[in-house]
């Protein structure tokens, strides 16, 4: 109770200060009681072989091209295949007039004809002059003119044979045929046009595109420096015809089937520095079309004893420099620099500052400061990320 000589006012005060003296201490309380450390999910560390990806520009093209031409001159009387159609080697394209060469044909069978009559004849007179001199009817010199014109008419006759021979193959040649299988574009002329066997004439373009080359381009710097790196023993080559390629397109989709590397050039662009690699693509649905921009995805090598952490584990400092939270043997995380290198679906390549057997936070990264206790607890991927990773390629090395 208060003294009765207490006026109301000073009442009031010394109430007034014991609440506050006892709220004081409640919050002293409650700062000095321990928080329990935050769990946080970690994955150990373990080394294994990661693929060098580079990731380059390329092109579609098709793995065979022909120019259709006519190989005789006349008026263009039909166009036959459809335009842009798959044909195979052999089918007809167009038909040139054939009148006038069936009419050659008919003029080189009668030449013929006559050829051979004349060498009936021939071969009559030398039996005739060979009788007559083993008789000793006649003189040698009758012999020998027979015989030099049965030779004459030999000669004339396998002539006539050839010209018969050409006039029927520039009739054929009437009917303009596919050289090879592929798909043929629009036609570039018309009927009623005159074509010509000795011009620069194209009639149109068949493309083989069952499979398709994709060639892309490299700096000479990078692929120099791979290679040192593979001789130095940082990285390891793989095995002729293992490395593995993959196209992406614009949107980042990946063609389901993977490529083949078939040769880097031999020389450099003196324009640009870079040296033209060609990558061969099967394309039995012909969704590659020559001329389509693509991406190339190649492995050039292979980095043995990499370490690698899931991407969402890295956490950037104020000045940009990656970091990540490791876990002591005391439960005590801490942060570290670390040197990323290229991305790979959704982890990094860590170059330099982690180590196997290491355990980094990948999960709670927000709930840690350094040099807090934390409760470390393993981390797995969730059904929805794993299907994420499965899904994404290779990402460009770095």
């Amino acid at each position: 109770m208060y003294s009765s000589g207490l006026s109301p006012r000073a009442r009031t005060y010394l109430m007034a200060m014991a609440f506050l003296a006892l709220g004081i201490d409640g919050v002293a309380a409650q700062q000095g009681a321990e928080l329990p450390p935050p769990a946080v999910g970690v994955i150990e560390l373990k080394a294994r072989p990661v693929p060098v990806v580079s990731e380059l520009p390329g092109r579609v093209a098709a793995t065979r091209i022909s120019e259709v031409r006519a190989r005789v001159s006349g008026i263009l009387q039909e166009r036959v295949f459809r335009q842009g159609t798959p044909i195979n080697e052999g089918d007809i394209l167009y038909r040139i007039d054939p009148k006038l060469f069936r009419v050659r044909v008919a003029s080189a069978e009668a030449s013929l004809r006559r050829a051979r009559a004349v060498q009936q004849n021939a071969k009559q007179q030398f039996e005739r002059q060979k009788t007559l001199h083993e008789r000793d009817a006649t003189s040698g010199v009758n012999l020998d003119a027979a015989t030099a014109t049965l030779a004459q008419s030999d000669a004339d006759v396998a002539s006539a044979e050839a010209a018969l021979a050409e006039a029927k193959i520039n009739l054929d040649y009437t009917e303009v045929r596919a050289p090879i299988s592929g798909l043929i574009g629009g036609a570039l002329v018309t009927e009623g046009a005159l074509v010509t066997a000795d011009g620069t004439q194209n009639l149109a373009l068949i493309q083989q595109v069952d499979s398709v080359y994709v060639d892309f381009m490299q700096s000479a710097q990078d692929l120099l420096a791979l290679k040192r790196a593979v001789e130095e023993g940082k990285l390891a080559s793989p095995a002729p015809g293992e490395a593995p390629v993959e196209l992406v397109f614009d949107d980042g989709s990946l063609y389901p089937k993977a490529g083949r590397l078939l040769f880097a050039s031999a020389s450099v662009d003196s324009t640009t520095g870079q040296v033209t690699l060609r990558a061969e693509f099967p394309n039995p649905k012909h969704d590659l079309l020559p001329g389509m921009y693509v991406r190339v995805r190649i492995a050039q090598a292979v980095r043995e004893g990499a370490i690698t952490i899931p991407q969402r584990a890295v956490i950037r400092a104020r000045d940009g420099r990656a970091q990540v939270y490791f876990v002591s043997e005391g439960g005590i995380a801490e942060t570290r620099d670390i040197e990323l290198g290229q991305a790979l679906s959704s982890e990094w390549v860590v170059k330099s500052g982690l180590k196997e057997g290491e355990r980094v936070v990948v999960d709670g990264v927000q709930k840690v400061r350094s040099g807090g206790k934390v409760v470390p607890e393993p981390w797995k991927l969730t059904d929805r990320e794993a299907g994420i990773t499965a899904n994404q390629p290779n990402s460009q090395a770095r």
